[in-house]
């Protein structure tokens, strides 16, 4: 199970300084593929062999209306209830505020790891104003300028000796894993126990531990695989007003623990910018993609094309990457249901697809010849040889060229655009990577 690294702490402490610091070595790594920066709130940090997810609880903000002080103050209630360790962030250069003291108050209630960050300590002068911030009670602070870097190493090091084990459970590996992710209310547990029927005997769980989430075997009707559920829901009754706010963060460890993420979405609201959050969250860990939209049966005077309209209207909010499946369900029918369970299936075996070398290059290349990349300052880019990575999360493409980094991103959609046309990829992500021949 991935652990979760939260950063709390008030405006202006540098909290996403903090985070771009954290998630950027491997975001040199993962092309920034367009349409991922519309949420900077979560990411990945790879140190010394380990790998743990980092967020800025800050970003999934929906309601500022609020009091300044709850806002924060729900922050560092989502940090407690969903992290695995958490980073404090505090402002060096202007010491203690009565609102770093209401903070700490919370914090040293929490049973998680809390590591107390004290930045802007831009210059060694500033780090003899640290000594300070033992008054919050959490310890020895962290010194660290997020904004050069200095600290951030022993700060990594101190994360790791929090980290709890990544602990594979008991699963058969080799069965697609599926997540069934949205907002609160579309409907995803009414889902859940539509597939499960009333036979729970044929469901076997598999719990691991009880916070992380719990893969549910699952088959019938001809199927086999695991649904990855996220643990904790059903038992948190007093976080219900803040449901909204919790979705997002709810859904990471489902999605990086799942093959296939079925976004539910209620038919009656549209797409919400929650949607688009977790959307983001599926995109940036590369999973295969379906949507469900519920509660269509809700839907009053429907006309012949109002799907039409309705799946031209997600595909456009979450362009650029339109090739997915959309399903109109209804849980309380059951219309459909097992549809959505097929498309998943066959988004998994999209995702496992296999073109051979010698029939991609015979299709390629002549199309790469008649739309040659455009050249770049007088210089003609050839591209000769293509060939998929065997082995990858998501099927990988690799173009071999005279003049790779010439290769524009326009381009490379189009290349992407050409492999979908024709071999079925739909739902899953393609990575498009140019290398010098």
């Amino acid at each position: 199970m991935g652990n979760i690294v939260a950063i709390v702490g008030r405006p202006n402490v540098g909290k996403s300084t903090l985070f771009n610091r954290l998630t950027s070595s491997r975001r040199a790594i993962v092309n920034e593929e367009a349409g991922t920066t519309r949420d900077r709130q979560y990411g990945k940090c790879e140190w010394d062999g380990r790998e743990f997810s980092v967020i800025d609880t800050g970003g999934w903000v929906i309601n500022s209306s609020d009091v300044f002080e709850d806002e924060i103050k729900r922050q560092v209630v989502l940090a407690i209830e969903e992290a695995d360790v958490i980073l404090f962030l505090v402002d060096i250069q202007n010491g203690i505020t009565d609102f770093d003291v209401e903070v700490a108050q919370i914090l040293r209630r929490a049973t998680k790891p809390v590591i107390l960050v004290s930045n802007k300590a831009d210059t060694h002068e500033w780090q003899y104003q640290a000594p300070e911030f033992y008054k919050l009670g959490l310890g020895e602070p962290q010194i660290i300028s997020a904004i050069n870097g200095l600290g951030s190493g022993d700060l990594l090091d101190r994360i790791l000796t929090h980290l709890k084990p990544d602990v594979i459970e008991d699963i058969d590996l080799e069965l697609p894993r599926f997540a069934v992710v949205g907002r609160p209310n579309a409907g995803k547990s009414s889902i859940v126990n539509a597939f499960m029927g009333k036979e729970r005997t044929i469901v076997t769980e598999i719990a691991g531990t009880t916070r992380d989430s719990i893969y549910t075997r699952f088959n019938k009707f001809g199927h086999d695989f695991y649904l990855v559920d996220t643990a904790g829901i059903r038992k948190k009754a007093k976080v219900n007003e803040d449901l909204e706010y919790y979705s997002v963060v709810r859904s990471i460890r489902a999605i990086e623990n799942s093959d296939v993420s079925i976004l539910m979405i209620d038919a009656t609201r549209g797409i919400e910018s929650q949607d688009l959050n977790i959307f983001s969250l599926i995109q940036k860990n590369r999973k295969g993609f379906v949507v469900c939209v519920n509660k269509w049966d809700l839907i009053e005077n429907k006309e012949s094309n109002d799907i039409v309209k309705y799946e031209k209207t997600i595909r456009e909010r979450l362009a650029p990457f339109v090739d997915f499946p959309i399903i109109f369900t209804s849980v309380m029918t059951k219309q459909r249901i097992l549809k959505v369970l097929e498309t998943a299936v066959t988004v998994y075996e999209n995702k496992q697809r296999k073109i051979p070398t010698a029939k991609l290059n015979e299709y390629m290349l002549p199309i790469i010849e008649n739309y040659p990349p455009p050249a770049l300052k007088g210089k003609y880019i050839k591209i000769k040889y293509v060939t998929q990575l065997p082995n990858t999360m998501v099927p990988t493409f690799l173009f071999f060229a005279n003049l790779p980094q010439y290769v524009k991103d326009p381009y490379r959609r189009f290349l992407e655009n050409k492999i979908r046309a024709k071999y079925d990829f739909t739902g899953t992500p393609i990575q498009i990577f140019i290398r010098q021949k």
